[in-house]
């Protein structure tokens, strides 16, 4: 096919619609290549419930295979799983989902041996630029000795893995309703918790790459009115729910209210602390609550603030040594799992903490859930880099007024901040805004939207 490989790779994967902008023929390519960069004797595959997603896989493991590479299949699989897999067998993987997008889009996640990760700096555009070369000749040339294709189960493994991490066998029994939405987490789930004192309400537990129910993206609030019902409905004490490869963990309490993610951060860090003896490295990125940092001192630890997105959180937990690492866009990052992210260990932490204590969700989370924030409210604009200097000047030299670029703008003042941020791929500025109370986090966010939109 002709493909425009600009519009699909992106900063940290692949990822388009199928088949118009890519297809098995390219995905077939992209294993070549990936066999190619990696150098690898061997790697592992794997796919989320999507339709186009077991023909992209083995199309993919064909590729690899035609360069003599020997290729594991695990099949059925979360994002969290397939770096499993990557980190207990030591191999490169490559995960074929497109996360929360909708139905006709797919994509892969790609890492080396143990789920380090591949993005533009690490492989990704060496990656692109065999393939559009092959595309332009006709496609690589064949190894004298094709590998092998070889099927492997790996979630009682992964299951096990994971249990190992966090004991609830002596804790009190909890009622949990789970809203899969239709993803990988229906797949997962049900082992995960085997034989666990837990009471599992399922909600869209069958694999469906469709979303008949909802689009699995908790982030939108849309997408847990389900949940949050169903919470109330059934008084269990807390409710759960996975993105499309149940890599991303959102949580509800025992009145459907959401938690906050920064919340979450901080609760599970404060685990993680106490697990590595009151010491160690946290990292959160710079739109996570103050309460992130406050928490993570409060327990012993050093916060290290980063970058929002997964490959500099990751980088910084290869750098520092790090124990676990959060971002509010509900990623959760654990040295116990190849400093990969995986939302089911962060959801049996949230169990294992509210099961470890008498009290409810709401009162757990309540010292860890400390100021009020906006949420992110993106804004389209006609020129970022105006806006942005238009927001610098407005601020600059305010008395008490701090500002940082580290990624995009953060203002902060000694009772709020806000971090306007451009978006990679829309004509979009983010913002996110947090204050002492709820007063001062408008007043805040409504003078920076002025700007943005003035």
């Amino acid at each position: 096919m002709t493909a425009d490989l600009s519009q699909i790779v992106k900063a940290y994967d692949v990822r388009g619609v199928v088949p118009d902008q890519w297809d098995e023929s390219l995905a077939e390519l992209f294993g070549a290549a990936f066999a190619q960069v990696t150098a690898a004797d061997a790697i592992v595959v794997g796919h989320d419930m999507r339709p186009s997603s077991p023909g992209l896989s083995r199309a993919f493991a064909r590729g690899a295979a035609a360069r003599g590479v020997d290729v594991t299949e695990i099949g059925l699989c979360s994002t969290d799983q397939l770096y499993y897999a990557s980190g207990a067998l030591d191999l490169p993987g490559a995960m074929f989902t497109a996360s929360h997008n909708p139905a006709q889009y797919n994509g892969i996640k790609m890492c080396r041996a143990g789920a380090a990760p591949v993005g533009q700096d690490t492989g990704l555009a060496e990656i692109r630029a065999l393939v559009e070369g092959w595309l332009a000749t006709g496609g690589p040339e064949d190894a004298a000795s094709a590998g092998t294709l070889t099927q492997r189960d790996t979630l009682t493994d992964y299951a096990a893995h994971l249990r190992g991490l966090v004991d609830l066998r002596a804790n009190r029994a909890l009622k949990v309703v789970v809203d899969a939405g239709n993803g990988m987490g229906g797949h997962t789930v049900p082992t995960v918790f085997e034989g666990l004192p837990l009471e599992l309400v399922p909600m869209y537990f069958e694999l469906d790459g469709t979303f008949p129910n909802h689009e699995a993206n908790p982030l939108d609030p849309a997408n847990i009115v389900d949940l949050q019902e169903r919470v109330r409905a059934e008084g269990a004490d807390l409710g759960i729910a996975f993105d499309g490869d149940a890599d991303r963990c959102f949580v509800v309490d025992e009145n459907g209210a959401p938690v906050s993610p920064s919340a979450i951060t901080a609760l599970v860090a404060s685990r993680e602390l106490a697990k590595h003896g009151g010491k160690g490295t946290v990292i959160h990125n710079l739109i996570t609550s103050w309460s992130v940092p406050e928490v993570v001192k409060e327990n012993g630890g050093t916060p290290v603030r980063t970058r929002v997105g997964h490959s500099f959180i990751k980088a910084e937990m290869a750098r520092t040594g790090a124990i676990f690492g959060g971002e509010h866009s509900a990623h959760y990052y654990f040295k116990d799992f190849w400093n990969a992210d995986t939302g089911m260990l962060a959801a049996l932490h949230v169990l294992a903490a509210l099961a470890e204590q008498d009290g409810p969700l709401s009162g757990l989370v309540a010292q860890y859930d400390r100021y009020a924030g906006s949420g992110e409210i993106n804004s389209t604009v006609d020129d970022q880099t105006a806006r942005l200097a238009a927001i610098k000047t407005a601020y600059e030299g305010q008395d008490g007024v701090t500002l940082d670029e580290l990624d995009g703008l953060t203002v902060t003042a000694a009772d709020w901040w806000f971090n306007v941020r451009a978006s990679n791929t829309e004509p979009l500025l983010r913002l996110n805004v947090e204050a002492r109370d709820e007063a001062t986090m408008a007043k805040a966010r409504d003078e920076a939207l002025a700007i943005i939109r003035g």
